[in-house]
C-alpha cells in the first residue's frame, strides 16, 4: 500500500479509469508506483513516459545495466518497488 492517498480502481471514473486498463494489463494490476498518481490522472502518463524513456530508449547502457542501476538505488532508498 502506498503512503500517498490514490483512487481505488473500482472507484475509477472516465480518463482515470482507461489508464488503469492502459497500464494495469490483462488483470487490472496497476503498480503503486503509478497509482499514487490517480489524484492528477495527467501525470500517471507523464511518468510513465519518462520511465519508457529512460529504460527503454536509446542508451549505451543495456536494459539489464539500467534494471540493476533501479534495483540498486530503490535498495539504498529502502523502496520496495
Amino acid at each position: 500500500m502506498a503512503y500517498i492517498p490514490y483512487v481505488p480502481y473500482e472507484e475509477a471514473e472516465t480518463s482515470l479509469q482507461e489508464l488503469y486498463r492502459k497500464y494495469g494489463g490483462p488483470k487490472n494490476r496497476i503498480d503503486n508506483i503509478l497509482r499514487i498518481h490517480s489524484l492528477n490522472p495527467p501525470s500517471m502518463n507523464h511518468h510513465f513516459d519518462l520511465y519508457a524513456h529512460l529504460m527503454k530508449g536509446s542508451s549505451p547502457l543495456s536494459l539489464v545495466q539500467r534494471e540493476m542501476i533501479a534495483i540498486v538505488v530503490s535498495a539504498c532508498n529502502d523502496c520496495f518497488y
